[in-house]
């Protein structure tokens, strides 16, 4: 049987982790959870930990990081930690419910029946599936989605989407040390330098509902930090040999 494993960053989660973990656990097919959290000062990983040692034993992890260390480095050390335990399937998620847990099966679907290397929770592939956003977020994370597919000459709708399943094989080939952003250019980044190795890139759409519990970690550096970090790393594509398959 393949072993899935969910990955899930945290930093002041309390009102979230306990329930997105039980609505993780409780789909049909059975994913682990790795909760890697930034040192929480309001307890979130006392509440995982909790979680371990009752309900969720043998299925729930948690790696712990003494402060905000940013999303990008949370992934690549679950990354590791996912290849290090031998995952099939590893998939990123939001903590708050944004992404419905549901849509994970999605997710694992294209990866396991129908071929892709990479699986995105796409926004953005059926026009703008996005509710409760600020109307000028939503354009901003629209029109940043474009501007990114075109500078990067990706055919990727939801370039910065962060609901994303990969193979373990994908992560495995794609040099994570060379990974340098933390934010949305994160994302960014990974999928950019999964096509430039040529593994099959699939979107799925989601509908993305933002968050009703807890504060929202988004800011407008992380959106700089994606409008500029493309032009260096299409630049830097130029100079680079990626690996082969």
């Amino acid at each position: 049987m393949d072993k899935k494993l969910v990955i899930i960053p945290t930093y002041n989660e309390k009102e979230n982790i306990e329930a997105i973990i039980k609505a993780v656990m409780g789909l049909p097919i059975a994913f682990h959870v790795l909760v890697i959290d930034d040192g929480s000062p309001d307890g979130t990983a006392d509440i995982v930990k909790g979680m371990m040692k009752k309900e969720c034993k043998d299925r729930l992890f948690i790696v712990e990081r003494s402060g905000k260390l940013g999303l990008g480095t949370a992934y690549i050390a679950g990354f590791r930690w996912a290849i290090e335990h031998e995952y099939d399937y590893i998939f990123e998620m939001d903590a708050d419910f944004s992404h419905n847990p549901n849509d994970l099966l999605k997710l694992y679907d294209k990866l396991a029946n129908e071929g892709a290397d990479v699986a995105i929770g796409s926004r953005y592939l059926t026009g703008v599936n996005v509710v409760n956003w600020p109307m000028g977020r939503v354009l901003m994370s629209y029109f940043a989605s474009k501007y990114v597919r075109f500078v990067l000459g990706v055919n990727i709708c939801d370039t910065t989407a962060g609901f994303v399943g990969y193979r373990r094989k994908v992560l495995e080939t794609i040099e994570l040390d060379k990974i340098r952003f933390k934010g949305y250019a994160f994302q960014i980044e990974m999928k950019f330098t999964a096509a430039q190795i040529g593994y099959n890139i699939q979107e799925v759409p989601i509908i993305f509902v933002n968050r009703q519990l807890g504060t929202s970690k988004m800011s407008g550096g992380i959106f700089s930090e994606a409008l500029l970090g493309v032009i260096r790393l299409k630049i830097s594509s130029w100079f680079r040999k990626y690996p082969e398959i």
